[in-house]
């Protein structure tokens, strides 16, 4: 399945070492203002090579719009982008073509379709959300024109230190994307060891949605946690999804976990939003807020144990340009993917009840 979406709707292709990859984007209302540029911010967030802690593959991930824009402005009929991949190096992987990587999605791959590209992962490459980041972009300039919403995240756990100041101005100015300036200098001598000793390191990512609607998500099936917990989900290495409070709220008895509405004038607001925004699978108008878990990232130089095709117990020593930790290059990858869910949400909800 390479499309996701209901009504705003993206077709993802390419592999990792592939000539390109690209995204087709459905739906995308008309006259809204967009070129290039606007993507390419969102690319330079997520793209390698950023900082010391990020991998070294050199990529200036430039985009080309191919279709559905027409002088400066969308068109409303499919907008088609493409990246061609310029970094390569296919030669790193050769050792392994027949060797099922600790905690990859090699063996699943062969089973599944008897045939993998080896080179990088393929498909179940990281590189393939290129395509998210871009339709996250458009979705992102919609909701801003349209609704004045914004969508932002930041780290907030790297390994086991979870951190709750959150200092907006401070997540792009610092390589980890975190929000705790006081904890920054010592997470990345943390993470820097890790770098060192060939290892890697996981993390967390909290993901706001402010200035949100009240009425997106559906009952039952089309509830908006499932579908935003089903996007984060799909994002290669993410493990796990609280919202709100979370798994804390099922440590309370009811009267503490409860959230009372508050009136005020003629809108209303719970307490202290302990269920991220949303109520009953439909959001309540509060800022949305969940957390996303980042596993440590699968490759690392360390010398490994694992199996091969043949049936052997082999040892395995993985070459190439990995990140020590992904966290940092996820924020804007699942900040896409939230967008793009909420997009997909107003419209649904304009079609069924109007705004």
């Amino acid at each position: 399945m390479n499309t996701f979406g209901n009504l705003f709707r993206i077709t993802s292709f390419g592999e990792s070492h592939g000539k390109a990859v690209g995204v087709i984007i459905d739906n995308c209302p008309p006259l809204i203002e967009l070129c290039e540029a606007d993507i390419q911010f969102e690319l330079d967030r997520r793209r390698p090579g950023q900082s010391h802690i990020t991998t070294p593959r050199d990529e200036a991930d430039q985009c080309e719009i191919l279709s559905g824009v027409f002088e400066g402005k969308t068109t409303g009929t499919s907008i088609a982008v493409i990246i061609r991949n310029k970094n390569q190096e296919s030669k790193d992987y050769g050792n392994i073509k027949d060797v099922f990587r600790p905690s990859h999605a090699d063996f699943g791959y062969d089973q599944k379709y008897g045939i993998r590209d080896y080179r990088g992962g393929g498909r179940s490459s990281a590189r393939e959300t290129i395509a998210r980041v871009i339709g996250g972009a458009v979705a992102k300039k919609v909701l801003k024109e349209k609704l004045n919403l914004d969508i932002w995240g930041f780290v907030d756990q790297v390994g086991e230190d979870k951190f709750t100041t959150i200092n907006k101005d401070f997540i792009e100015q610092n390589p980890l994307r975190m929000a705790d300036e006081a904890n920054f200098a010592t997470t990345l001598q943390k993470v820097e060891a890790v770098k060192h000793s060939g290892d890697s390191i996981g993390g967390g990512v909290q993901i706001r949605v402010q200035n949100c609607p009240v009425g997106l998500g559906s009952p039952v099936f089309g509830k908006l946690e499932s579908q935003l917990a089903g996007a984060m989900m799909s994002v290669p290495a993410t493990k796990g999804v609280e919202f709100g409070e979370g798994f804390a709220l099922s440590a309370m008895h009811g009267s503490e976990a409860n959230d009372p509405f508050v009136a005020e004038g003629d809108t209303y607001r719970t307490e202290r939003n302990a269920n991220g925004g949303i109520l009953g699978g439909i959001s309540t108008g509060d800022d949305i807020w969940f957390r996303v878990g980042i596993k440590p990232t699968s490759s690392i130089i360390k010398k490994q144990t694992t199996a091969n095709k043949a049936g052997e117990n082999v040892d395995i020593e993985i070459k190439g340009r990995h990140d020590p930790i992904l966290v940092p290059r996820a924020v804007p990858i699942l900040e896409a993917m939230t967008a793009m869910v909420i997009l997909d949400h107003v419209m649904l909800h304009k079609g069924q009840c109007g705004l």
